[in-house]
């Protein structure tokens, strides 16, 4: 048994297929300068056929993946321009005579080499980035062979040290049943187009195994826990099998409830909504049955890219979006950068503490250019659809008045054009600081609804960052301190008669239902695959017991009593099913 991350749900048993490891050592090789201008013609030639072929894997997945995936080769491309990188290797080619092979590796491995010693997972996702995209320019350079997967065998499990993009592009999901890797992180450019192309993956396998997997050795792998077994007995197979079928009729007859209204037995609606950030992700949720989407997430079409996305760019997505949801609620959360999201082109200033810095909300105050670009692209994307517009990381009013200020300009810009949009559109913003919070009642006054970010309000509440393992276990979405936090925020939006929603992890959560219908929101948006798990639950939940339940959890002096307290409830709700079920028999 062996244990890695998830990084794409599902199990997957079977043979395994091992990818082997493409290591370039090339001896030093001099060339004369009479032979420069023929150095620098294979270089480009390598660049140009490189580039076709990325393109071709862009075509090819058209029809397969979402933009953001697609996405990725852009930046794929945007390497084969890069000044930096493309000057790094002229130079060892002019200045030091060296062949445009041995230039191409050495500016790879020290690139490599330069971001993996940064600390910043996301510039390690980088570094896997520049090596993909050179061993493809070196492959053209040295006339080898593409590595190929086997296309004629029976589906197989992918083991591999690492998996880029262009290898994961040519995978057929039909004979892929899932993936291992010893490298990569669940915010992985392979792990993203794993998880869209609905193939469980683990990823950070202890590299000390590495010689014991070999091809045609059986694995199971669970692509949600990461626990992997090789060369498993009979008895873990048909446990596994089991738990895979299980899973399966499981989704399979939640599925059956997809279709039916979201509301109590005693009659209390509440919106189940999707957070999503492409269009492939928007499939899975209305598959599931979403009322709409409570927050889409628009900063990923900004990454992987060299440049700021122009408006026409963004009005397509975001029509397209609206259009798809066919007069269902589209909540568009302006751009979300900082923090830990950063973008190749953008340079953030180096910050102490960039979770409390320069990002969301305040760079489009700060860069109102970009801030209208994207306001304008909404605004014209209202036109086809029930399209909101809300602003991230909110703490005064006024960034309210700043915000919706550049929004009346931008519809004042439209208008002039002759271009069309919904005049009435709806303003929110996110609760996610304490500050917010504490001004709740005054920020009401000045948008038409609020979604509350359980994710970092918990954070900023409690001072916990949940990504630190040494104090992860204090990050804690029922402590009281958060509790009474929501109840407030939810007390000042029931006054102001505005609409009140919930997004991040804890609105999936199907336990923590009592205190949604006892507080009286009106939507959760969470996670497409959370969606009919917590459907499930609503129908069998009366709002009544719900207020019941929400009254003793806020005399709750402790988390771990908040806790016993929703779990006893839903084992209640659990338990009264059965009964019913057994009755009706």
């Amino acid at each position: 048994m062996m244990q890695g991350i998830g990084a794409s749900s599902g199990i997957a048993i079977g043979k395994c297929f091992v990818l082997p490891n493409w290591e370039w050592d090339l001896p030093e090789q001099r060339i004369d300068v009479a032979d420069l201008a023929r150095e620098f013609e294979r270089l480009y030639e390598g660049i140009r056929t490189s580039k076709v072929e990325i393109e071709q894997m862009k075509d090819e997945l058209r029809e397969v993946v979402g933009p953001d995936e697609r996405s990725i080769f852009d930046a794929h491309l945007a390497i084969l321009d890069d000044p930096v990188f493309m000057n790094e290797i002229q130079g060892m080619i002019e200045r030091q005579y060296k062949a445009a092979e041995v230039a191409v590796k050495e500016a790879i491995d020290h690139f490599v080499t330069m971001f993996d010693l940064l600390d910043d997972e996301y510039m390690k996702e980088r570094a896997l980035d520049i090596k993909d995209v050179g061993n493809r320019l070196l492959k053209h350079l040295l006339g080898a062979p593409e590595i190929t997967l086997p296309s004629d065998t029976q589906p197989y499990i992918l083991v591999a040290k690492e998996l880029s993009p262009s290898q994961l592009a040519h995978i057929n999901p039909q004979n892929v049943l899932g993936i291992a890797t010893f490298g990569g992180s669940t915010t992985s450019h392979s792990a993203i187009m794993a998880r869209a192309l609905g193939i469980p993956l683990i990823v950070g396998l202890d590299s000390r195994l590495e010689e014991s997997i070999a091809t045609g050795d059986v694995l199971i792998i669970d692509g949600s826990t990461g626990y992997v077994e090789l060369n498993p007995g009979e008895e873990a197979v048909q446990a596994f099998a089991t738990l895979r079928s299980r899973q399966t009729e499981e989704h399979d007859r939640l599925l059956g409830i997809a279709h039916l209204d979201t509301s109590t037995p005693d009659g209390k609606h509440l919106e189940l909504s999707a957070n999503i950030s492409s269009l492939k992700e928007l499939e899975v949720a209305l598959t599931s049955g979403a009322h709409g989407v409570g927050l889409f997430r628009t900063e990923f079409l900004y990454m992987d890219r060299t440049r700021f996305p122009k408006e026409e760019e963004q009005y397509e997505v975001y029509r397209s979006v609206a259009e798809k949801l066919d007069g269902k609620p589209l909540i568009i959360r302006t751009l979300d950068i900082g923090g830990d999201k950063h973008l190749d082109y953008f340079e953030l200033p180096e910050e102490e503490n960039p979770f409390l810095g320069y990002r969301a909300i305040r760079i489009s105050l700060d860069r109102k250019d970009l801030f209208k670009t994207q306001l304008r692209a909404i605004l014209r994307a209202s036109h086809y659809g029930n399209v909101k517009v809300m602003y991230p990381l909110i703490s005064s009013v006024e960034e309210v008045r700043a915000a919706n200020a550049l929004l009346r300009e931008s519809m004042q810009e439209l208008e002039a054009e002759g271009k069309p949009y919904n005049k009435a559109i709806p303003a929110g913003i996110m609760i996610e600081l304490p500050a917010a919070v504490m001004i709740a009642d005054l920020l009401a006054r000045e948008v038409d609804f609020f979604s509350i970010g359980t994710n970092d309000l918990v954070q900023f509440t409690l001072a916990v960052d949940r990504m630190n393992d040494k104090i992860s276990h204090l990050y804690e979405p029922l402590h009281p301190a958060v509790l009474r936090m929501l109840r407030t925020t939810v007390e000042a939006a029931r006054a102001a008669g505005i609409h009140v929603g919930v997004c991040g992890e804890l609105a999936g959560d199907a336990r923590a239902l009592p205190v949604w219908l006892g507080m009286d929101v009106d939507e959760l948006s969470m996670s497409s695959h959370s969606i009919l798990h917590v459907k499930e639950r609503l129908l069998q939940t009366t709002q009544r017991d719900s207020r019941n339940v929400y009254a003793e959890v806020m005399a709750c002096g402790t988390t771990s009593e908040v806790k016993r307290l929703l779990e006893l409830s839903r084992d209640n709700a659990d338990g009264s099913k059965v009964r019913t079920a057994a009755g009706s028999e």
